[in-house]
């Protein structure tokens, strides 16, 4: 069992490894199975536990996990909504590069996770968000602001896409994700936040995420609509606080 105390890469033991395969096998079925959730159930536990995935080897993670769930649910993509959607995280992106260089990544973080609990706390109260245009593309520029500089750019879809069908959901999300989470990986790249351990991190870890995708198919079928909703606001909510915590408590 000497392998568990040895480093397979730079910094990462053996059991360091399997722990961080668990959280993304965990957070992969989530994901097949709502639509949404390996960002928002992985990046804030992995900032706490396991730093060196935060933001690049989780966001090319989540890049053909967002494929697979697209193409699984292609039929069901609402394609004018996830165009405005992608304009609207290709946005972000770049204003993301912009924000990092003028301010901190604590003091964005504080401000997306405050504006992540207000649109909860509005939804538990009967707020109806329901996914038009307009909203598809505010929450594309704040999902694409907050997955480059936090990994997790999933809250803003979950609170305006909680209305929509379950198999709607989850192709166009995945749709999104998928443009969008290759674009975050190019930009990072280029300021030198990915390198080539990274990319060997993420190497690593790729057949956990792919237990964890094909480990959903026969659970999505017994989630109903209604508890998706729950369970999007639900992960939302909880990635919102652990973001919150890290950064008062940094």
């Amino acid at each position: 069992m000497d392998w568990l105390t040895t480093d397979l890469v730079q910094g990462v033991s053996g059991a360091h490894y399997l722990a961080a395969g668990l959280l993304v096998v965990v957070g992969a079925c989530l994901q097949g199975v709502s639509g949404l959730g390996f960002a928002m159930f992985s990046a804030p536990l992995a900032a706490m536990w396991f730093p060196e995935l935060v933001p690049g080897p989780l966001l090319v993670l989540s890049c053909p996990l967002a494929l697979m769930g697209g193409l699984r649910d292609r039929e069901a993509i609402q394609w004018p909504l996830a165009g405005v959607a992608v304009v609207g995280r290709l946005g972000g992106t770049v204003l993301a590069a912009a924000c990092l260089v003028m301010l901190s990544v604590q003091t964005l973080s504080l401000l997306f996770a405050l504006l992540i609990l207000t649109g909860v706390s509005l939804s538990l109260t009967g707020w109806r968000v329901m996914p038009t245009r307009r909203n598809m593309a505010v929450a594309g520029l704040a999902s694409g602001m907050m997955g480059t500089i936090t990994s997790a750019g999933a809250p803003p879809f979950a609170i305006a896409m909680q209305n929509m069908g379950a198999a709607q959901l989850r192709g166009t999300f995945g749709a999104i994700f998928f443009i969008g989470s290759a674009v975050s990986i190019a930009v990072l790249t280029v300021v030198g936040r990915m390198g080539a351990h990274e990319y060997l991190l993420s190497a690593l870890l790729m057949p956990w995420m792919f237990l964890g995708f094909f480990a959903s198919n026969p659970i999505k079928r017994h989630v109903p609509a209604p508890l998706v909703r729950k369970l999007l606001l639900a992960m939302a909510a909880i990635g919102a606080l652990v973001v919150l915590f890290r950064t008062l408590t940094a």
